[in-house]
């Protein structure tokens, strides 16, 4: 699954991102992907964004959908989830909350830079993570990895390929796929699979 068809390995700049601006004028979002391609809010499997953030105020509710935030720019943010205070301020952690709850955000100094992700529960399973150095990557048949630059450039290598990725830079790699990054910085790297359905047991007669 993914927005990509076929195994391989798709590069999706930063310089080519559109901007849209917040309803509450409190901050920027950028895709860099989603699944199903062309997916609007309402209806995509997954989403994921860098939201550049300028002001307090209330994050969006999205009923159904789970929300992995990383902060990747900025002093950090107080949050306030369902009525529950959270203090996000490390860089390069990645933070599980539900995306449905009310969410209330106080900058804790000055603007931020948080990589998004966003899957809808029951349909998508996603796992994000933060390296630095060099990790092989396998990407089985159907499933889906995201990779993005978050701090320096990082480099994907398979045999016979090498593509560098720039500051906010992501690759899309579809199953079944075998390579490597590589970065002196911290790159992001988000796994996305669609759950097996549970087996159906005979019934005696």
């Amino acid at each position: 699954m993914g927005a990509a068809s076929g195994a391989g390995i798709r590069i999706l700049r930063a310089a080519d991102r559109t901007a849209t601006v917040w309803k509450n004028g409190g901050g920027v979002t950028r895709e860099i992907a989603a699944w199903p391609e062309g997916a609007g809010m309402d209806d995509f499997g997954w989403r994921v964004s860098l939201a550049e953030v300028g002001a307090d105020g209330p994050f969006s509710a999205f009923p159904g959908i789970a929300r992995t935030l990383t902060l990747a720019e900025g002093a950090g943010m107080d949050l306030t989830v369902a009525g529950v205070r959270r203090i996000v301020d490390e860089r390069f952690a990645p933070q599980d909350f539900p995306g449905d709850e009310p969410t209330d955000c106080l900058l804790l100094a000055g603007p931020v830079v948080n990589f998004n992700v966003m899957y809808r529960r029951g349909a998508v399973e996603a796992r994000t993570a933060v390296v630095r150095g060099e990790l092989a990557l396998t990407v089985p048949p159907g499933d889906t990895l995201l990779v993005a630059a978050l701090e320096g450039p990082a480099v994907l290598e398979r045999p016979g390929d090498r593509t560098e990725l720039l500051p906010y830079d992501a690759a899309l790699l579809t199953g079944p796929l075998d390579c490597s990054v590589r970065t002196a910085g911290r790159a992001a790297v988000v796994r996305f699979a669609v759950p097996l359905p549970p087996p159906v047991r005979a019934v005696a007669r």
